[in-house]
C-alpha cells in the first residue's frame, strides 16, 4: 500500500488565546490527527512537522508556517494536506476561495481535505 503523507495546517488571524492551555490551532490539529487516524487503513500517515499560523491574516499567502509547507509539498515531504475550512487558505478581496493556494500547491499534492466539509477538494 502507497504511504500517504499527511500535514495539518492550522491558522488564527489574531494571537487572541493562543496563550490559553487548548487554543484553536490545537483544537484545528486534533480534528485534523482523528481525521488522518480514521483513513490509517487507506495508508494515511501523519508526518511529525506542525505548521500553525497563529496571529497571520489569511488575506495574503505572507504567513511563515504557509510558506514552509509550500516548500515541504514541492520537496515532496507532504502528499495530502488538511485545513479546518477554507478561510485558512482564503486570498484577499474577502474570498473564501482556495483557489490562490491550489494554484501553488496543485503540481504537487494529491489533495486538500477542508475539514468543516464533507468533502475532500481534488486538486
Amino acid at each position: 500500500m502507497e504511504e500517504i503523507k499527511c500535514a495539518i495546517y492550522t491558522r488564527k488571524s489574531t494571537d487572541e488565546g493562543l496563550e490559553k492551555e487548548f487554543n484553536t490551532l490545537e483544537a484545528q490539529r486534533e480534528a485534523g490527527e482523528n481525521y488522518i487516524l480514521s483513513q490509517k487503513h487507506q495508508g494515511w500517515r501523519l508526518i511529525d512537522e506542525h505548521y500553525d499560523d497563529g496571529g497571520f491574516s489569511g488575506g495574503n499567502m505572507k504567513r511563515p508556517a504557509l510558506q514552509r509547507l509550500l516548500e515541504d509539498i514541492k520537496n515532496g515531504k507532504v502528499t495530502l494536506f488538511f485545513l479546518y475550512g477554507n478561510e485558512q487558505v482564503h486570498v484577499g478581496n474577502g474570498s473564501r476561495c482556495c483557489c490562490g493556494f491550489q494554484k501553488n500547491a496543485s503540481a504537487y499534492v494529491r489533495g486538500i481535505v477542508h475539514l468543516c466539509s464533507p468533502f475532500m477538494l481534488r486538486i
